[in-house]
């Protein structure tokens, strides 16, 4: 049974850096790529970093230079960096089994049940 389970998230302050992980069973890191998401109320629900199972990344413009994902064995993260208000937000961590991951959210097969984050200015 795949299971998704997510740690890390507080309130901090506009500048601040946290350290997101999604714990991970079930899952191999050959055939699962795996994928932060984060989404705000009444928003959609974004992808914002990811990593392919040959160990490539990928990031959304908005994060890129400021957020790094990586992963280890069981454990998938995310270092977030010099925060700002606007990465206000509900993140989860996702896997599908998949060589490259999708875009878009409804590609992904599994989900954590996500870990907030409130930055304040």
């Amino acid at each position: 049974q795949i299971q998704l389970v997510e740690s890390g998230g507080a309130s901090v302050q506009a500048g601040g850096s946290l350290k997101l992980s999604c714990e991970s069973s079930g899952i191999t890191s050959a055939h699962f790529c795996m994928d932060w998401f984060r989404e705000v109320p009444g928003q959609e629900r974004e992808g914002i970093a990811s990593i392919d199972t040959d160990g490539k990344t990928h990031y959304r413009d908005s994060v890129k230079g400021r957020f790094t994902i990586s992963r280890d064995e069981n454990f998938l993260y995310l270092q977030m960096n010099n925060l700002t208000p606007n990465d206000t937000a509900r993140y989860y961590c996702a896997a599908v089994r998949t060589t490259r991951c999708p875009l878009f959210a409804a590609f992904f097969d599994y989900w954590g049940q996500g870990t907030q984050v409130t930055v304040s200015s």
